[in-house]
């Protein structure tokens, strides 16, 4: 007896499109983030197959399904996915929904802290990180600086279209 298997085609496509891979601009975003930061004498950072998920993941989100609005800023997620919703605001009064995604969607044990950026155009590396050094509290994340002052031991990227983000976390990833 031959059985057939049917893959619905959104699942098959989300599964290619979330591979951990990193396309040649989120290589080079990954690149300069880490240039940068060893011109100030800081650790590598490893990559992390589950942040590079949510970031990936996010992404996405962004350019498909838009959660942005006059309320909700680029850390929001909608409630078209495998996800809880989340409206973030500029008082980071919800800054927890966003941090609990890496561990609501992987098996990312610790807190996620996203850097995002948006273009009217397509994000590029180079952008993205001159924008997030020109913002104070961005770099700061990036260079661990003030309330940031930590090791970083996982960081995933993700560029899609407009929009590029670089999760950082300090648990090690069980994934790696």
């Amino acid at each position: 007896m031959k059985y057939l298997l049917l893959i619905p085609s959104f699942f098959l496509c989300s599964f290619l499109f979330y591979s951990q891979e990193l396309s040649e601009e989120e290589t080079k975003l990954y690149d300069l983030i880490m240039n940068y930061r060893r011109g100030l004498r800081l650790p590598t950072i490893p990559l992390s197959k589950s942040l590079t998920f949510v970031a990936q993941t996010h992404v996405k989100d962004l350019v498909v399904n838009s959660p942005i609005n006059n309320k909700c800023n680029l850390h929001s997620w909608s409630s078209e996915g495998n996800w809880t919703s989340c409206c973030y605001t500029d008082d980071h009064a919800k800054a927890s929904c966003m941090w609990d995604k890496p561990s609501e969607l992987t098996t990312y044990n610790g807190f996620g802290y996203e850097i995002a950026f948006s273009s009217s155009e397509d994000a590029t590396a180079e952008d993205g990180l001159k924008g997030w050094k020109g913002s104070p509290g961005h770099n700061a994340v990036i260079i661990n600086q003030g309330s940031w002052e930590r090791k970083w031991n996982a960081i995933g990227i993700g560029i899609l279209e407009g929009y590029a983000v670089v999760w950082f976390g300090n648990e090690l990833d069980p994934e790696n």
